[in-house]
């Protein structure tokens, strides 16, 4: 493992560096979109002080991530890597805007926004004239008024397409229904449609009914990691091997497809040193708990034969779709079990003590209880999955028995502040 230093870069440096160069974003040069605040920072830049200051954040707590820990840094593209477009839709029917809403309530196309992958961008225009074919009215925040609030769109690895509408009430679902023949001739890699019900008037993006209009109600995410026991970096030539994702219309999946490759590759190869087993030992099975798992990406991605992985997971839908996976990857009931439940109040003590447990929580962290509970439970390895550090430099303290072994910084969002971070934790070592 290696330390990472950071690099000493001054702001006449990078002035320099942003002289002789492109801009990446017209929008963010002009200042119509500060989306991304650092866009004119060089990304090696960028990542040196986001580790820098993420290292800081995390030796500084009650139970640190000592600086010699740390991986080198997951490095995202600088364009070209947002899998999903989370568009507000303003303007009128006759001219859509698609992107977001800025000062005063204005809204501020991005259609032409550089870090979707090609197939986002070439779908928001097909997608703004069925607005206008259709005339869906954009919903007026201000005077609370409108139909259509929001375009999701998701683009799998393979080029496929998740497109939903996100509407005030039912009014256009017919309309919607009957345009998906030519939405297909337009886009041919539209797999799902749907209308998501949004009625109240309130900054949530999506509603509770999802109404599906294809047959296929979810997306196949096809990622590659590298080939078992074959480190990152060694990849090229290696046979990187499938892992197959479900993603249901409303249920959560990384932005990056690449970096959400190397966090699993990662968790992979660090789960894999942690549940070897000597040759001369019983060969019992080893038990893996994946908490908030979502569509089952750690989950499937450490299941293997001399392993029996159980994920759980809040939302019915998503492990409808891990569930989904494991068939597809011909993975055994025995082997792999996804079950819908609370995961933040799942004891790990309670029976049997998993080998290795895996947490991925949402910004919040895991919390107080479900952190003291695993503290007490005795579980020797843990791997957590964090997109928030300061959330999970309060749960480290919750848990002091268990010591950060290894950590690695995930550039899921370059150009912003947002950090991913994959700990590796040892009990009492």
């Amino acid at each position: 493992m290696r330390s990472v230093a950071p690099a000493r870069t001054s702001s006449s440096t990078t002035s320099a560096a942003r002289a002789g160069s492109t801009p990446l974003c017209a929008l963010h040069e002009d200042g119509t979109c500060r989306s991304c605040p650092h866009m004119s920072t060089p990304l090696p830049v960028q990542l040196a002080r986001k580790q820098a200051r993420i290292v800081a954040l995390l030796a500084d707590g009650a139970n640190p991530v000592p600086a010699a820990v740390w991986e080198r840094p997951a490095a995202s593209a600088p364009k070209r890597f947002r899998n999903k477009a989370k568009m507000v839709v303003s303007g009128t029917a006759a001219k859509p805007l698609l992107g977001i809403l800025g000062p005063g309530g204005h809204g501020v196309d991005l259609r032409t926004c550089p870090l979707h992958v090609p197939e986002i961008e070439a779908a928001l225009p097909v997608l703004a004239r069925t607005v206008t074919a259709l005339g869906l009215t954009p919903y007026d925040v201000s005077a609370r008024r409108g139909e259509l609030k929001h375009l999701l769109v998701t683009a799998s690895p393979d080029g496929d397409l998740m497109v939903r509408f996100v509407l005030r009430s039912r009014r256009h679902v017919d309309d919607l229904r009957a345009a998906l023949p030519g939405l297909r001739r337009a886009l041919p890699t539209l797999a799902v449609l749907s209308a998501n019900i949004q009625p109240v008037h309130q900054a949530i993006i999506e509603g509770p009914e999802e109404i599906v209009l294809t047959d296929d109600d979810r997306l196949l995410m096809r990622l590659h990691l590298p080939a078992w026991g074959v480190a990152e970096e060694d990849a090229a030539g290696a046979g990187p091997t499938e892992l197959p994702l479900y993603l249901p219309t409303r249920s959560f999946f990384q932005t990056n497809t690449g970096i959400a490759q190397a966090l699993y590759a990662t968790a992979r190869r660090w789960a894999d040193d942690a549940l070897t087993v000597p040759a001369a030992a019983p060969t019992a099975p080893r038990q893996v708990w994946d908490l908030f798992c979502g569509v089952g990406g750690f989950a499937l991605a450490l299941a293997g034969p001399d392993r029996r992985v159980l994920g759980v997971e809040v939302s019915a839908a998503a492990i409808d779709g891990a569930r989904a996976a494991a068939r597809l990857m011909k993975l055994p009931d025995d082997r792999v079990r996804f079950e819908a439940g609370d995961a933040s109040v799942l004891d790990p003590g309670a029976g049997a003590v998993p080998d290795l447990l895996v947490v991925n929580p949402p910004r919040r962290g895991i919390g107080a209880e479900l952190a003291e509970r695993i503290e007490a439970a005795g579980v020797e390895r843990v791997l957590y999955s964090s997109c928030n550090p300061t959330s999970l430099a309060k749960d480290l303290a919750r848990m002091p028995s268990l010591r950060p072994r290894r950590a690695r910084l995930f550039d899921m969002f370059p150009h912003t502040d947002h950090a991913e971070v994959l700990v590796d934790l040892r009990r009492g070592r």
